[in-house]
């Protein structure tokens, strides 16, 4: 773990120096990721979700994401309405607490702190969790608070022209349990160059300035999401009946940084976009100290 752990701040490093002296186009980034995105998470997808077998657990796996989501957006309107959050900063919170990086960094960093199994895990609870949330949920917070409405038509076509969610369906349907060599061999490659590609995209995005006016809300947003809400996993694990590799892999995945695709979209609709990015960055950053301690609680945990 700790190994994979100086890669990544190694590589947010090279990144954040290439994009500071101007090494790399401004574009680099979001080039590496719609490599990400269209090549590397599909491979990912297309070599552990064939291994998937139903289980029971798994209903309560893909439920978790969404209980996660209906605790955080409870407690951030509450916290909201308390302490006065601008609507604003409550759209950017709704996102944020309730979505984490599930794939671009879950998916490289879960083999490391979980181990191989646990990434298929690791696919249900994007696909199913992460994924369709912020294709619904944060679709209509982003039209109620920003101003433009999603239709049930946007919201089909997003989920069914995405290219992660277009191999899952290609690989439960018709890829095999064990493919040859000659398949997972090149899907591996693929696969492994996660970690490189989004370390390295996100050091060349990352954004380390706090927002002072928008205090209140950067601190709940990171205490939330990186420490309470994968407290509450946890929990749900142990009423749901998740254990092994499944917990882990749910637990993981919900203490992940506030996702970057969640923010960019913020910051598109102007919706506070210091905040936004000041939650991914920091977030980012910080959990490399946090998810260690998720790792030290899952040892201890029975």
């Amino acid at each position: 773990m700790l190994p994979a752990f100086a890669f990544i701040l190694a590589m947010l490093a090279a990144g954040r120096l290439l994009a500071w002296r101007r090494i790399v186009p401004a574009d680099a980034p979001a080039a590496l990721n719609l490599v990400v995105l269209y090549v590397c998470l599909p491979a990912a997808v297309l070599l552990y979700a064939p291994r998937l077998a139903f289980e029971r657990e798994l209903l309560g796996l893909i439920a978790l994401p969404w209980l996660i989501l209906g605790a955080s957006a409870g407690v951030t309107l509450l916290l909201a309405r308390v302490l006065r959050f601008d609507r604003a900063a409550t759209a950017a919170l709704l996102l944020l607490v309730a979505l984490g990086n599930t794939s671009f960094l879950g998916f490289a960093l879960i083999p490391a702190l979980a181990g191989v199994d646990a990434l298929r895990y690791a696919v249900v609870y994007d696909q199913f969790g992460s994924f369709l949330i912020l294709s619904t949920f944060g679709l209509i917070v982003l039209g109620l608070y920003g101003g433009e409405r999603p239709t049930l038509r946007s919201i089909a076509r997003r989920i069914a022209t995405f290219p992660p969610f277009i191999a899952l369906v290609v690989a439960l349907v018709l890829m095999p349990k064990e493919s040859p060599d000659v398949v997972t061999k090149p899907l591996r490659l693929l696969a492994d160059s996660l970690l490189p590609l989004v370390a390295l995209a996100s050091g060349m995005q990352l954004r380390l300035r706090m927002p002072r006016h928008h205090l209140g809300a950067f601190a709940y947003g990171l205490v939330a999401k990186l420490l309470l809400m994968p407290l509450l996993a946890l929990g749900l694990c142990v009423l749901l009946g998740l254990d092994g590799a499944m917990r882990a892999a749910a637990v993981y995945e919900t203490a992940m940084p506030p996702m970057i695709t969640a923010g960019a979209l913020l910051s598109l609709a102007g919706l506070a976009p210091e905040l936004a990015a000041a939650l991914v960055g920091f977030g980012i950053v910080l959990s490399m100290a946090t998810l260690p301690l998720w790792h030290f609680a899952l040892a201890h945990v029975a």
